[in-house]
């Protein structure tokens, strides 16, 4: 129950709502119990004794009652739900928050689909659990205890013998609990297979189709879905299986109740009216017991859920701010990777191996190699994505590690092979690089991109929603995009990871003129997949295996008999293969 009380704890600051939802319970409940005792005047008072009075007052006290239990009935479900809603949007909104501070090691290791799960599916079952459960079981519960106390009042000896049945009712209540935990937390798995599933096939649908491969994709799908279809059919059994438990249980005490009471009526120690008056609330007793029994089953299965929502709050990034973390001026002299080595796990194999690298204010430096050979590994440690395993990497002298994250990624500027674009405006996707620009910011930053003549020559030019992923775009278009966007945050230092790589010709030379504008006075990181394209570098470096192998300047190891020259050639020959 730790992990419920945590989520409970969620609901302090709405403690008013709480309280106005505690004291309409209480009336509710009283009303309840009231109900019952009112079958004795009924009967002796008004069916035995004849008590014309009675019989006048009686039916519009029966009404006031009701309209009163009404009124504070809805209040009650009203107040509960909408902390219920509070709670989860919190909630909601608290996971987003962390996932966002989680480093990028953490995604790269988790699924899309599990981490939609537990936002989406996991909190909706919390949603049942504070809000609808939170409303019934209070209100179970206090109405529960006062039908016992009429009861007791009524005849303390057959509440006694009522109450036998109790212990037997909490007891398959727990088991059945437990059971249904360990279903849903299955279940919740399995969902999140399901959406991960869904989502990869929406995103490759363009492949499925394209292979002829539907009917593979349809069959996977089957299977997980059968797979949930199966665990929760076991869920429905164990829930359902409650209701009738308790109904049985629940006969056995009335049936000793009536057996019991039913001679004391007939032997003159009772009269019909506490009989019944008793009878009424015992038999009122156990629609709350079911109800609680049904209440826990819920609570159990989302006890699995927070089980999974609490696993990703408890998260620590790997990447933190160290206590007393400087902001990060501009760079005034150099960056500098000191015998760096890097491995994605403690058991993985190492990745890059020992590097050594000084890249000085506003010089342009290439990183070329082969695939694997760490090129992006090494510039996704310069923004502090994944910390070196070995060594440091420092700006003008200070480790990246004793800086803030927000002040040195707030420098960098990132565009690269594979560009995101939100489903929203060019305007916004460009202002995403500084929300605070001005517009005439936005349209010199778009023009010097290459950018602002196709923009308007969209449906609504900067207004135009450019679907997910920018999908309405060229690659092309979509490059210029991004470029536009780190115009925008004009950021001293830029990371270029293959960014025209893709791309057609045409595209490819627009693209470059608009790169040739970004990179003017930075100091720029550019991993090139043309060579081509970066003769002008100040600076290249050529990995292999992890390793920086060489570096100088294109002629100079052109050449030479290295690395450099070796790719350099190769495709310049691949090259003239494709013009004959």
């Amino acid at each position: 129950m730790d992990q419920y009380k945590r989520l409970l704890r969620f609901t302090r600051p709405y403690w008013k709502e709480l309280v106005g939802a505690i004291l309409c319970t209480l009336f509710v409940s009283l009303s309840t119990a009231l109900s019952a005792w009112l079958v004795k005047p009924v009967l002796d008072d008004i069916f035995i004794r004849k008590d014309a009075r009675l019989i006048q007052l009686l039916p519009l006290g029966l009404v006031l009652l009701f309209l009163f239990k009404g009124v504070f009935d809805y209040h009650q479900s009203y107040l509960i739900r909408l902390v219920g809603q509070k709670v989860i949007r919190d909630l909601r909104n608290l996971l987003f928050r962390h996932l966002q501070g989680l480093s990028l090691g953490f995604f790269h290791r988790s699924s899309t689909g599990t981490l939609i799960s537990r936002m989406i599916g996991d909190i909706n079952l919390l949603q049942q659990a504070v809000s609808q459960v939170v409303s019934d079981l209070l209100r179970q519960v206090v109405t529960l205890i006062a039908l016992i106390g009429v009861a007791l009042y009524r005849d303390w000896k057959l509440t006694l013998i009522a109450l036998l049945v109790f212990p037997l009712i909490a007891f398959y209540t727990g088991k059945l609990g437990k059971r249904l935990r360990k279903i849903s937390r299955r279940g919740q798995e399995k969902m999140a297979e399901l959406i991960s599933l869904l989502q990869e096939c929406l995103v490759g649908i363009k492949i499925i189709q394209a292979f002829g491969r539907e009917d593979y994709a349809f069959r996977r799908f089957q299977e997980k879905n059968q797979r949930y279809y199966q665990n929760t059919l076991r869920g429905v059994r164990a829930d359902e299986l409650s209701t009738p438990l308790m109904e049985l249980l629940g006969s056995i005490g009335v049936g000793g109740v009536i057996f019991y009471g039913g001679y004391q009526v007939i032997q003159g120690h009772s009269t019909p009216g506490t009989f019944f008056s008793f009878l009424a609330a015992v038999m009122m007793m156990y629609a709350p017991v079911k109800k609680i029994s049904k209440a826990n089953n819920i609570i159990q299965q989302a006890l699995a859920a927070a089980t999974r929502v609490f696993d990703v709050l408890d998260l620590r990034p790997d990447i933190e701010e160290r206590a007393g973390a400087a902001a990060l001026p501009e760079i005034s002299r150099e960056i500098r990777f000191e015998e760096v080595s890097f491995a994605y796990s403690p058991e993985g194999p190492t990745v890059l191996n020992g590097i050594n690298l000084q890249i000085r204010k506003g010089e342009v430096v290439a990183i070329v190699g082969g695939s694997g050979a760490g090129k992006s590994t090494l510039v996704d440690l310069l923004p502090r994505f994944f910390d070196p395993t070995v060594g440091r990497i420092a700006i003008d002298g200070v480790d990246l590690r004793d800086l803030t994250l927000s002040s040195l990624r707030g420098q960098i500027g990132m565009v690269t092979q594979d560009v995101f674009l939100f489903n929203d405006t060019l305007r916004n996707n460009i202002l995403f690089g500084r929300p605070e620009a001005a517009e005439e910011e936005i349209l010199d930053a778009a023009r010097a991109a290459y950018a602002h003549h196709f923009i308007q020559q969209m449906p609504q030019g900067y207004e135009t929603v450019i679907g997910e992923r920018g999908v309405r775009l060229s690659g092309g278009e979509r490059q210029r995009i991004a470029i536009a966007r780190a115009l925008l945050k004009n950021p001293p230092i830029l990371i270029l990871d293959e960014a025209t790589s893709s791309l057609d010709a045409e595209s490819e030379y627009m693209v470059q003129k608009a790169l040739d504008n970004l990179m003017k006075n930075r100091t720029t990181l550019v991993i090139a997949h043309r060579l081509s394209t970066i003769r002008q570098a100040d600076v290249i470096v050529a990995m292999e295996a992890g390793r920086i192998v060489e570096t100088g300047a294109h002629a100079q190891l052109l050449n030479g008999d290295g690395v450099y020259h070796k790719l350099y050639e190769r495709q310049h020959r691949q090259e003239a293969k494709e013009h004959r």
